[in-house]
């Protein structure tokens, strides 16, 4: 990589530089404002008195990323790469509802895309003090998701189990038509949710509801123990906001020369 592209790299993908971090400031502010405005754009009475600014700003934001974007590019060893990666698909469709409205009318429906500007303040906030919390957070996870698939199946198998045990024990008049109804009831029942619109009204009925219901307590407390083992099992490694210009990867030990995925040098080096 040349120097100039190093440095524009350093500046947008970085947080650990003073200019990197009011890179990442100013487009927080950008983005959280930008949703904003989309927001007040679908309140009707709002958006007909201030139409017009609405659009020159929105304008102006959209050519700001637009800028962004191409700096991107400019500062990537493999632009395609970046713009084929997850935060790049998102980056282009959160620009790309303006310049549509221009070519096809009847495009308004296209300015909920605008809101995907807001995943991306899960790039920006890459402090150092979160960084090793959140990958732990994604290794437990990942290590769990057998455990917690196999704990979900076994409460489909009690909902299915509970639901047809109350239909036959109530009646339509309570609104427990079929099976399906039945064991939708025993899923909002068992998940605390309880919205009401169905209720046992036999005696036996209500003390099969109130079994589900303290089982459901239970219930919502074991993926959360899963979780939790798997954390105090890993091992917290200390890593920095270094992303490789070259294969995008993240997740590098704190003072790492070379990337841990491709090997390419990731500071610049006269």
């Amino acid at each position: 990589m040349r120097k100039w592209q190093h440095k524009l790299h350093e500046v947008i993908y970085e947080a650990d530089t003073f200019y990197g971090k009011l890179f990442d400031i100013i487009l927080l502010l950008l983005i959280l404002f930008s949703v904003s405005l989309v927001s007040l754009e679908s309140i009707t009475s709002f958006n007909q008195v201030y139409h017009d600014y609405i659009n020159i700003t929105e304008w102006i934001i959209t050519i700001l990323f637009t800028l962004e974007y191409i700096a991107r590019l400019f500062s990537v060893a493999k632009p395609l790469k970046y713009m084929f990666s997850f935060y790049g698909i998102i980056d282009l469709i959160s620009i790309l509802p303006k310049y549509i409205s221009i070519i096809f009318i009847g495009t308004h429906s296209l300015v909920a895309l605008k809101a995907l500007r807001l995943l991306r303040v899960f790039r920006i906030l890459k402090l150092n003090h979160y960084i090793g919390e959140s990958n732990m957070l994604l290794k437990a996870l990942k290590s769990s998701r057998i455990k917690i698939l196999v704990f979900i199946f076994c409460v489909l198998i009690l909902c299915v189990i509970f639901g047809t045990v109350m239909y036959l024990v109530e009646s339509d008049e309570s609104g427990f038509t079929s099976i399906p109804i039945s064991i939708y009831w025993c899923i909002v029942t068992l998940t605390t949710v309880g919205y009401g619109d169905i209720a046992p009204s036999t005696p036996l009925g209500q003390i099969i509801a109130s079994f589900i219901m303290i089982m459901g307590y239970g219930i919502i407390a074991v993926p959360t123990g899963i979780v939790t083992l798997e954390i105090t099992k890993s091992n917290k490694i200390e890593t920095n906001t270094q992303e490789c210009p070259y294969c995008l990867t993240i997740d590098h030990k704190e003072n790492a020369i070379y990337c841990h995925q491709c090997g390419k040098k990731i500071n610049y080096v006269d």
